[in-house]
């Protein structure tokens, strides 16, 4: 999709969150766990569940201004608002923070979801810049992705 480099392989991932997921399910059925057993593994591991928040790919347009425009797509099993991610970071290659975009509400069933942010201010030199997401349990997710930006107009 983007032309960045992602920092880990996405579909692997993702792939072993649904198989894990379902192992964990036939394990239950097939050793007679009790549902109270369950309830309260799942209980205590709540926070878990959801797991960090991940950068899948993202964009950018660069602007007559001279900013960019930067969308991300972000993974992340929101639960509600307790445990959603919160907000997405551009980061530049000294680690400077150059823009935060805040995501408001859970996307509990918008997954992966997609957000842009406009106007971002990108130092003169900078050929690419990195994307993390943070969620409100876990904080950053290791997860991040590189993009190359586009010259600028």
């Amino acid at each position: 999709m983007g032309d960045g480099v992602e920092s880990r392989p996405v579909l692997g991932d993702l792939l072993g969150i649904l198989i894990n997921q379902r192992e964990a399910s036939m394990m239950r059925t097939s050793t007679g766990i009790g549902f109270g057993v369950v309830l309260a593994a799942g209980v205590m591991s709540s926070a878990s569940l959801a797991g960090e928040p991940s950068v899948l790919d993202a964009t950018a347009r660069a602007n007559a201004n001279g900013t960019y425009s930067v969308s991300a797509t972000i993974f992340h099993k929101d639960e509600g608002w307790k445990h959603y991610a919160d907000k997405f970071d551009v980061i530049d290659s000294n680690g400077n923070v150059l823009a935060t975009r805040v995501l408001y509400h859970p996307h509990v069933d918008e997954q992966p979801f997609t957000r842009s942010l406009s106007n971002v201010t990108v130092p003169v030199g900078e050929t690419s810049v990195v994307i993390r997401a943070h969620d409100l349990v876990h904080g950053y997710g290791k997860r991040t992705f590189t993009l190359k930006l586009p010259r600028r107009k």
